[in-house]
């Protein structure tokens, strides 16, 4: 069982920053495509971003483009969302999570098979 564990959650002012980072628990791992979904008070969990593992080709929500990158080391099996900009709306629980299998399909959470236990992220204006 692949285990995630997520860090960099926190609270911050409009305008900042923060850095999200998901390891996997085993080393020798090698997904097809890690994300990143979070979920609002009160909404469904959304897409924010992927990545593919082999290539590193990355995939946004229309709404993150431009301010949040995500990027992965795969030395360390580890995957960063990096937030710029922020504002009170991507308050949320930030969920971190790996698909073994091919798929194209990266905003669907159906195709991802382990999921993080989140990490609060809280925008103040």
């Amino acid at each position: 069982q692949v285990q995630l564990v997520e860090s960099g959650g926190g609270s911050v002012q409009a305008g900042g920053s923060l850095r999200l980072s998901c390891a996997t628990s085993e080393r020798t791992f090698s997904p097809y495509v890690m994300g990143w979904f979070r979920q609002a008070p009160g909404k469904e969990r959304e897409f924010v971003a992927s990545i593919t593992w082999r290539s590193g080709n990355p995939y946004y929500a229309d709404s993150m483009k431009g301010r949040f990158t995500i990027s992965r080391d795969s030395a360390k099996n580890t995957v960063y969302l990096q937030m710029n900009s922020l504002k009170p709306e991507d308050t949320a629980v930030y969920y971190c999570a790996v698909g073994v299998r091919s798929t194209y399909r990266f905003y669907v959470q159906s195709d991802y098979d382990y999921w993080g236990q989140g990490t609060q992220v809280t925008v103040s204006s």
